[in-house]
């Protein structure tokens, strides 16, 4: 026999690093060109003047300048309309 009792063992100690999403930069700070504004999963953000997204949704700006986030009315499908928050820089 054993002299040491067998321990078990546990499957679920494993965690995945954080992917440190959210906005970055806020609204009217100071933004340079190729600054991370927001990083996202999904759409929840979209962006508007002087922005662009990159291909994870990442929203960064094209020009140096401030940031504005605007909240508004867009098109669903034709029929119903919905609202969404742009993401500006001027």
């Amino acid at each position: 026999m054993a002299h040491v009792k067998a321990a078990g063992t546990s499957k679920n100690l494993k965690d995945s690093k954080p992917k440190m999403l959210g906005v970055k930069i806020y609204g009217n700070q100071f933004a340079k060109t190729g600054d991370i504004i927001i990083r996202q999963r999904g759409q929840k953000y979209r962006s508007g003047d002087n922005t662009q997204m990159g291909k994870d949704h990442t929203i960064f700006a094209m020009k140096p300048g401030k940031v504005n986030f605007q909240v508004r009315r867009v098109n669903k499908d034709g029929i119903r309309t919905a609202t969404a928050t742009f993401v500006s820089v001027t």
